[in-house]
């Protein structure tokens, strides 16, 4: 299958190329993602359902993106970006505040993703850094249910976020499909 040219304007996101499945797999997961959303949708005003569902969509399409090859070549590329690419990411409180809902369990939720993502990226090249990523997701996604006044859009919203920022994005991706192509069989 042949990969697509993707815009300059958009290489943060998708890279410089992109397979066609790989799109339409990320197309899919911003679509779902903004379908959980939709119940929330109802009660705020048409501007602010659209900022927070184009929020909501980047967290879909970003927690398949970032396990594309595109998208890890092009932050492979560009170390410094990754370090600008966690710290910009405060989608969950922007979309808590946009659809009034409770702030305190979204500040959480934020802060151990960008505060795990963090941890991760600090990992690049070490044998563990996917080991230690799938850990500290597993601790989110457990922990996410017992913060109080969470509602269940912000939990279908904040794990996909722990998702995409902690184990698509931090982890070195590359890394992986390295050394299962120089793996000697058993």
């Amino acid at each position: 299958m042949s990969a697509v040219r993707i815009p300059s304007g958009l290489h943060e996101v998708l890279g410089e190329r992109q397979s066609r499945l790989a799109l339409v797999l990320i197309a899919a997961a911003a679509a779902a993602a903004v379908l959980a959303l939709a119940p929330a949708l109802a009660d705020v005003p048409v501007w602010r359902a659209a900022l927070a569902a184009l929020m909501v969509a980047d967290i879909g399409a970003g927690a398949i993106a970032n396990l594309t090859r595109g998208t890890t070549d092009f932050y492979a590329a560009r170390p410094g970006l990754r370090w600008v690419f966690i710290a910009v990411h405060a989608h969950l409180p922007l979309v808590a505040l946009l659809l009034d809902l409770a702030l305190t369990p979204t500040l959480l939720a934020w802060a151990a993703t960008i505060i795990a993502a963090t941890v991760v990226n600090l990992l690049q090249g070490h044998p563990e850094q996917r080991v230690v990523a799938g850990v500290l997701l597993a601790v989110i996604l457990c922990t996410l249910p017992l913060l109080p006044e969470q509602s269940p859009v912000l939990l279908i919203v904040s794990a996909l976020f722990a998702l995409k920022v902690v184990y698509a994005f931090a982890v070195d991706h590359r890394r992986e499909a390295r050394e299962q192509s120089t793996a000697v069989p058993r």
